[in-house]
């Protein structure tokens, strides 16, 4: 083939290519091209977008319809620096955490309904919660709380056998304490922070007993959940910024026939129509 072949077959060829490219890129600029599958369709960075049809929004709905419920708002960032400081020698005690904030925390106690329904619903809504735990309530099934533990939720100690602590010694009370430090930190990989005296009952040898035991504060509650309301501390009948709600591991025989799915869910209820969304309490405390 002559030098004269070549070229016009080069010239060809690159006449041809740059046709192409036109029509490429007029209708990529046109409204009724489709994006390449390749193609980051999220915000800037390549994040996907939650706001996109068939995204991460549809899917939140979604898990949420299946417990009749709607998403939750996303909680603040955490603060950089949490909001409970002990004073030097002392171990804090709070029922809600200082914040401005409308979030608050969510906590579950004892242990005694292990509803693997339960599970399902917080795989399904990613609720952030805080678990304290009664070794001789759990004892029969550690491995329940293993799950929920994974979602990120962590495990915190609510004694070895649920005792009115006011009617024990000082002693007494570090064993309570100490010991479910000892199990739970054994089961579950990590020692409690956080200490849920039962009935919320506490004195002074309390306080000392949870410092010897290396817990960093001592958590009541501002509000109860039951099966349909919650109680309330306050007057006014309303949650305010920071409080710490206290909920069961109950089941229908403890709620009239009402599982724990429902009654979270009514829980959930409550803190959204009050405008809340809920943020995780090891984050502030």
């Amino acid at each position: 083939m002559g030098r004269g072949c070549l070229v016009r077959k080069k010239a060809v060829g690159a006449a041809l290519f740059g046709l192409l490219m036109v029509a490429g890129c007029s209708s990529g600029g046109g409204g009724g091209s489709t994006p390449s599958a390749s193609a980051p369709s999220g915000k800037a960075g390549g994040a996907p977008s939650t706001a996109s049809p068939g995204g991460d929004t549809a899917a939140v709905e979604a898990a949420y319809r299946k417990w009749k419920l709607k998403p939750f708002a996303a909680p603040p960032a955490p603060p950089a620096e949490k909001p409970v400081k002990a004073k030097p020698g002392e171990v804090p005690v709070v029922s809600d955490i200082p914040t401005q904030e409308k979030i608050v925390f969510v906590t579950f106690d004892d242990g005694a309904e292990k509803d693997p329904k339960f599970v399902e619903m917080m795989r399904d809504l990613k609720i952030p919660f805080t678990m304290f735990l009664t070794d001789d309530i759990i004892r029969g099934d550690y491995g329940y709380f293993k799950p929920l533990q994974e979602l990120g939720n962590s495990i915190e100690n609510h004694t070895l056998s649920h005792p009115n602590l006011r009617t024990l010694g000082e002693a007494a009370q570090k064993n309570e304490i100490c010991t479910q430090e000892k199990k739970l930190g054994k089961e579950y990989g990590k020692a409690p922070g956080l200490f849920r005296p039962p009935y919320g009952n506490w004195n002074e040898n309390t306080r000392a007993a949870a410092k010897t035991c290396d817990i960093r504060a001592m958590v009541l509650w501002r509000e109860s959940m039951q099966i349909t309301n919650m109680q309330y501390q306050r007057g006014d009948k309303k949650l305010h910024p920071g409080d710490i709600i206290l909920a069961h591991f109950r089941g229908p025989k403890e709620l009239k026939g009402t599982s724990m799915t429902e009654m979270t869910a009514n829980m959930l209820r409550h803190i959204q129509e009050q405008g809340f969304t809920v943020a995780r309490l090891e984050d502030y405390v």
